[in-house]
């Protein structure tokens, strides 16, 4: 199991309407990707972030799956412009040593292929994790 985590802190001049929009998308997102088998939205306690979401995902198939998905790339789009600091993680028991790389080349695959989510993830003030263009 991949357990694919995301941590947030939104700019300062989100509106409340935005963030519920961006956020209900997130949620949306567990309700909808079938390679979702798992997922918590919420309050992110204990760290320097505001917001975080946790996406379990059985394979590598579907952790592409659920990058491509379009309720993930709907997020991409409503909420990425909202963001100001962003951390992507994965955590898994996969005893594959190169998985860390597999999901980075996964990230990298569709940033390729989605000009516009790789322009947005660019505009990012800052980014870090898996997902980060360049890797952890």
């Amino acid at each position: 199991m991949i357990y694919h985590g995301n941590r947030l802190t939104l700019k300062a001049d989100a509106s409340p309407e935005q963030v519920e929009v961006a956020l209900e998308s997130l949620r949306n997102q567990g309700r909808v990707i079938p390679a979702v088998k798992a997922f918590v939205v919420g309050r992110d306690y204990g760290g320097e972030y505001e917001w975080g979401a946790t996406f379990v995902i059985e394979d590598l198939e579907g952790y592409w799956e659920y990058l491509v998905h379009p309720a993930h790339l709907n997020t991409d789009r409503v909420g990425l412009p909202l963001v100001d600091k962003f951390m992507s993680f994965d955590i898994s028991d996969d005893p594959d040593p190169e998985l860390g790389a597999k999901i980075e080349a996964l990230h990298r695959r569709r940033y390729e292929t989605m000009p516009d989510i790789s322009r947005l993830v660019a505009d990012l003030g800052e980014y870090v994790g898996t997902a980060a263009p360049g890797g952890a």
